[in-house]
């Protein structure tokens, strides 16, 4: 999954302060999250001094103080905004293991598998499927576009938006964890579900999405209890609409 939450507002450009905060942020599990060094800002900061100490004479206000440090911070929090729609909350790797395990069982020999918004799950399949079952990755994060045929461009807000070769209940079990935890997210990526599985739903959410997650998709807590690489905000667990290896909640 990604955040829950939707990118900030840009608008007005927020103080430098908010801005350097998000600027700073890091993951050791991410290395594609931005990060400003404190010798960066330093740069910043003695190149925002010598601007100021020699003024354009032309007139040109681009260079002034004011000017540069609203350019910069605008610049700043639209480039992480980018970043954090890509920020994946990766599984971790006994959890990636069991739900590859799983999905394997579930669909059996020569069964078809669909990880919807599920990356880290899709990666454990391709080292453990073999010739076992076949996968397919349904993710918005063009980065995995490196998997060749495997990948397929998915965005959640269009949820029937696939390509023509995809056939409905072609797959036999999906694994999908909703990008968001909002109950907008959770309704239109069941409808892609739906129309995907030929009955086996595999589904990681919020704890507090359950009821709509029953209603939506016909799916019941497991006993197993999923975990991340980073700690998230939220309880997360796991759900399923058979009589899975990960066993029922009681």
């Amino acid at each position: 999954m990604r955040g829950s939450a939707g990118p900030a507002s840009t608008r007005g450009c927020p103080s430098a302060r908010v801005a350097v905060t998000i600027c700073e942020m890091s993951d050791s599990d991410d290395d594609d999250v931005l990060q400003l060094s404190s010798h960066t800002l330093a740069a910043l900061q003695e190149f925002y001094a010598e601007q100021k100490q020699h003024p354009d004479p032309s007139g040109d206000d681009k260079y002034n103080i004011g000017v540069i440090e609203e350019n910069w911070v605008c610049e700043c929090v639209r480039i992480s905004q980018e970043v954090l729609q890509l920020s994946q909350f990766w599984y971790s790797q006994e959890t990636a293991l069991r739900l590859a395990k799983e999905a394997i069982a579930a669909a059996g020999e020569g069964g078809r598998v669909a990880c919807v918004s599920t990356p880290s799950v899709y990666q454990k399949l391709r080292e453990l499927r073999g010739e076992l079952v076949s996968v397919c990755l349904f993710e918005f994060d063009r980065r995995f576009a490196v998997y060749g045929e495997d990948f397929i461009f998915y965005d959640y807000s269009h949820p029937l938006d696939l390509p023509g070769d995809v056939a409905a209940h072609s797959f036999d079990v999906v694994i999908a964890d909703p990008p968001y935890l909002s109950a907008d997210c959770l309704q239109k990526t069941a409808e892609t579900v739906r129309y995907l599985t030929r009955g086996k739903i595999l589904l990681c959410t919020g704890a507090v999405m359950e009821e709509e997650a029953a209603r939506l998709l016909g799916v019941t807590p497991c006993s197993f209890l999923p975990t991340h690489r980073r700690v998230l905000a939220n309880e997360f667990r796991c759900y399923a609409n058979y009589d899975s290896g990960l066993g029922h909640d009681v």
